[in-house]
């Protein structure tokens, strides 16, 4: 699990500050009692207060040193964020009462700590829906300056003997963007190679993937990835991108050298950007469930800092490796 043991080791170098939007979780509590112990991150424990406390009780652990519960109805902080929510929104029709309440909700206080500069970063989707953590995280933090879309991605790591071959990869975009236009498509490539690089300090080699390979076949489908291939090309001209391909031509060397010889990435890729949602959403599954891939996401790219979204049939575990790429990501936004 050398990719794992990277990332964990690079998290907790950085020693951020994570904000746990479903506090109350005993999934998430678990995660913030072994980031504590691992010294991965410390966390704010975000939701009511007592119950909270109690699911310490029932693990026989105290919060300690590196866990903060804050309780967005009593908090300290809650006047101060709902100012903030009130100047973000405002031009939206919302009102300081309707601020208020909606500072006291546990996934918008949380964004809005990462928001002041009291959290370097947030996570939460293990109770709420993908649509409530990604709107709540666009209209509190914001884009990045200069990015043209949120996308996300799953940090798929095959570690297992039985894969052929080892290490980290990326699977784009498999959990937001259903269905991408060219110029999404390519934008969802080039934050994916910047999002590699960053969890991983390895150079990005991107796949396009399609049904085709150098024009096997013709369909507007095809189409879109040739042009979203060529957009990244011509924006990031040292971007080790190549595109349309079929997976094995991607995956495996031989297949490369027969389908497409020619290409840059020689079927050596470790980003493998998807025409759409269904598509990647199926196969990141597939190689989770069949494969044996550990898939730790989905990891949101594109916001001004960090906010990501687990799934509602997460683990402890995974909400820990979480934790561990959020606080990678604070620390690469903040270097």
């Amino acid at each position: 699990m050398k990719p794992l043991e990277t990332l964990l080791k690079n998290a907790a170098r950085s020693q951020k500050v994570i904000a746990m939007s479903e506090g109350t979780d005993p999934r998430i509590v678990e995660a913030a009692i072994e980031a504590r112990d691992k010294g991965i991150a410390r966390t704010i424990l975000v939701g009511d207060e007592l119950t909270v406390q109690l699911q310490f009780s029932l693990l026989k652990q105290e919060p300690g040193e590196g866990i903060e519960i804050h309780d967005p109805t009593k908090s300290p902080h809650r006047d101060e964020l709902a100012l903030l929510y009130y100047s973000l929104r405002k031009h939206k029709g919302v009102t300081l009462e309707q601020a208020l309440r909606a500072a006291s909700k546990p996934h918008v206080y949380a964004a809005l700590l990462v928001k002041a500069g009291l959290a370097d970063g947030t996570v939460g989707g293990a109770v709420a829906t993908t649509a409530e953590i990604v709107r709540t995280a666009l209209q509190v933090i914001g884009p990045k300056k200069g990015a043209k879309l949120v996308s996300s991605f799953f940090l798929m790591l095959f570690c297992e003997a039985h894969h052929a071959k080892k290490g980290a990869h990326i699977f784009a975009d498999s959990g937001l963007v259903v269905d991408p236009n060219a110029e999404e498509l390519a934008e969802i490539a080039m934050a994916s190679a910047e999002s590699f690089a960053t969890l991983t300090s390895e150079t990005p080699r991107v796949a396009m993937l399609s049904f085709s390979t150098r024009g096997s076949a013709e369909h507007v489908a095809v189409s879109k990835v040739v042009t979203a291939t060529q957009i990244a090309q011509e924006t990031q001209p040292n971007l080790l991108i190549d595109g349309e391909l079929q997976f094995d031509a991607a995956f495996v060397p031989d297949v490369a050298a027969s389908k497409a010889s020619d290409s840059p990435l020689g079927g050596d890729a470790n980003i493998f950007v998807f025409p759409n949602l269904e598509s990647g959403n199926i196969a990141y599954k597939i190689a989770q469930r069949l494969g044996g891939a550990v898939a730790i996401g989905p990891i949101l790219q594109g916001l001004d800092k960090p906010a990501n979204d687990l799934s509602r049939g997460c683990s402890a575990e995974d909400a820990l490796h979480m934790i561990a790429v959020t606080a990678a990501q604070a620390e690469f936004a903040t270097a």
